[in-house]
């Protein structure tokens, strides 16, 4: 840090009179004789060992000693007897080397001693202060300012984005394209009678473009807009929280029209009276500010409040009401259209091949959001550059899309021949029974390879995207999950850990359409049990639930009873189609990796398509060395991306 000629030159004075004088003080507190008796003195005065004295105002006498006269000491004090004549008398028997003087010791002698003596405090003090308030000015507050607001204001430096650099969600960006022709034309809606929301909060899961949507108003609008996280409100002293919304508030009021957008509203805007016990909250403390600003004794007609959340089943209802937020509008993750679009805008800069077809890129993606979308074209883009080339072909975007989902490829992993027997007898079972069930998901990518967390793998992915679920297809599900585990008892007559997984997300299943959404016949179409979501604890702590142990029994054993005929079923196509089973096996131990075309035609055929090649970034099964013998026991892996669960309208 560059720092100015003043404080430099100071700071050089400070050391130079710290230099000079610390020691002399020090000296003379350690070498200053004081007579108790004024004859004492007059003794060594007359005797030669007095080298210079001081008679100061009558009162006293200061000087110093002869070197040698009085060792350790150098200099003196002493008390003077009133005496008026005392001073020519010394005069008279001073010895020739001897000088004596007198002074006055009037008020401007006492102001430059007690100047001198305060001389060094004051340049402690202001280098203190100045260093201290230059800090402070960098962090861009001033002392006891810790109630100002830390919103920052929308510049014209600040990059613009519109509407038209956001893809897709059309009927999103039409509503707040009604917030921004009110802000341009207030007129408009006023002679109508109309009243624009006072807030609009914008809902969706994480990285569907909330913010994106937020930074896009600003743009169009073209007023003032100050933008703040819900954290920046919490601080570690009390009250602070408040003044800030209060100070945020009063910024916006200096404008004519204002957006404030908070982005992560539940990081201020929770449930009140959520926790155990008493005392004073913080947090509710500025929530209370913020509704009152929002909408209290004084409202603010020209100040619409933008946020975005991805929780707000914890917000508090107060907050959501009409008049404060008076419009939620939903974000969802896009659909296969507006994923296409996406897709065009994070590769309209990019290098891409001729061979890269953007519609099957957004067909392969359900259940993507903006944020993966754009990590996985910038994923392709890294692969492409570490391969050295100089376009982006699809053979890196099938790439990207696996390590979006499942993680990267764990080349060095050795793994002992029976377990690759085993994984591959796992990974075709789910193959095989996925393609044996009618209408169910594309089988897109079967691999042994480990990547991420486990250690194989297979993608099935939907034609397009899917709402709704029914009965059957659920079960189908189930049925495609078990398929790793059925040939694996199937063929080994015995069972590994690597089905974890697949027993966990068909558990979950069954479990849900007996009390979630009434597709039991045996307990009939009734929601058994509260919905888990988040834990209030005060007020969900004594809640149970609300039905009987009776009933808890039936629900396990009609949980038990869906599980054991899916297995059932799973185990039945598999014994009817063995052969296929272990020609698919075959294949996959010496290729390790089958794509969608390879699969079926080896299911219809029992032989690999005329122009198959080996996959791109492996090698085939016996050009490797041999797998040295590990103790490590496979692990759950996952054995499809997750996709949406069924929604109810």
């Amino acid at each position: 840090m560059r720092q100015s000629p003043v404080v430099l030159l100071l700071v050089m004075l400070a050391a130079a009179y710290a230099f000079y004088m610390v020691p002399q003080l020090s000296q003379q507190a350690n070498t200053r004789y004081t007579y108790e008796h004024y004859s004492d003195f007059y003794r060594d005065f007359t005797g030669g060992r007095v080298a210079e004295v001081t008679l100061v105002r009558g009162e006293r006498a200061e000087g110093k000693f002869v070197e040698g006269a009085r060792p350790p000491y150098q200099v003196f004090t002493v008390a003077i007897p009133a005496d008026e004549g005392l001073a020519m008398k010394l005069v008279e028997v001073a010895p020739d080397d001897t000088k004596v003087a007198t002074s006055s010791g009037g008020w401007s002698d006492k102001i430059m001693m007690a100047l001198f003596n305060l001389v060094p405090f004051l340049l402690i003090i202001f280098i203190f202060y100045f260093f201290l308030m230059r800090q402070m000015r960098a962090n861009g507050s001033q002392a006891m300012s810790f109630g100002r607001s830390q919103a920052k204001m929308m510049s014209d430096s600040f990059p613009r984005v519109t509407f038209n650099d956001v893809a897709g969600m059309e009927e999103v960006k039409e509503e707040l394209q009604e917030v921004v022709s009110f802000l341009r034309a207030p007129e408009k809606f006023r002679g109508l009678g109309a009243k624009i929301p006072r807030g609009v909060l914008l809902v969706g899961p994480p990285g569907c473009g909330k913010t994106l949507l937020a930074r896009a108003v600003a743009g169009e609008a073209g007023v003032d807009f100050f933008y703040m996280s819900g954290s920046d409100f919490v601080e570690m002293f009390v009250g602070v929280g408040a003044s800030r919304v209060r100070d945020l508030f009063n910024q916006a009021k200096q404008s004519d029209n204002a957006i404030i957008f908070i982005d992560e509203l539940d990081a201020v805007g929770r449930l009140r009276g959520a926790g155990l016990g008493g005392g004073h909250d913080e947090r509710e403390q500025t929530l209370n500010a913020l509704l009152v600003e929002m909408d209290g004794f004084d409202p603010n007609d020209n100040i619409i409040l933008l946020a975005a959340t991805n929780r707000p089943d914890v917000l508090d209802p107060a907050l959501l009401r009409p008049g404060r937020f008076d419009r939620q509008i939903v974000v969802p993750n896009p659909d296969v259209g507006e994923r296409e679009a996406i897709l065009r805008v994070y590769t309209k800069d990019k290098p891409v091949a001729d061979d890269v077809d953007i519609s099957t890129l957004a067909r392969r993606t359900p259940g993507f959001s903006g944020a993966d979308i754009e990590n996985l074209v910038n994923e392709a883009a890294l692969l492409a550059a570490r391969r050295d080339k100089r376009s982006v072909d699809m053979t890196e975007f099938d790439e990207a899309i696996e390590r979006v989902i499942a993680g990267p490829q764990r080349k060095s992993r050795v793994i002992r021949e029976e377990e690759r027997r085993v994984l591959a007898y796992h990974e075709a079972g789910h193959a095989l029974v996925g393609s044996m069930l009618p209408d169910f998901d594309i089988t897109y990518k079967v691999t042994i390879l480990p990547r991420g967390q486990s250690l194989g793998y297979t993608i099935s992915l939907p034609e397009d995207d899917r709402y709704l679920m029914s009965r059957s297809e659920m079960l189908d599900r189930m049925v495609q999950a078990l398929g790793g585990r059925a040939a694996e008892q199937l063929v080994f007559d015995d069972v590994t850990t690597g089905a974890a997984n697949d027993l966990e997300r068909v558990s979950q299943m069954a479990r849900a359409m007996v009390t979630e959404y009434g597709m039991s016949e045996e307990l009939g179409p009734i929601t058994y049990g509260k919905k888990h979501g988040p834990v209030f604890l005060a007020r969900d702590l004594a809640e149970e639930r609300n039905y009987s142990e009776d009933v808890a029994q039936r629900i396990d054993a009609e949980v038990r009873r869906i599980v054991e005929e899916s297995f059932d079923r799973a185990r039945q196509i598999l014994t009817d189609e063995r052969e296929t089973l272990d020609k698919l096996v075959e294949v996959l131990l010496e290729r390790e990796t089958l794509n969608q075309e390879e699969v079926e035609a080896i299911i219809e055929t029992g032989e690999l398509p005329p122009d198959s090649d080996p996959p791109a970034g492996s090698e085939p099964a016996t050009d490797k060395p041999k797998a040295v013998r590990s103790t490590e026991r496979p692990v759950a892996e996952p054995v499809a991306p997750r996709l949406p669960e069924a929604q109810t309208p």
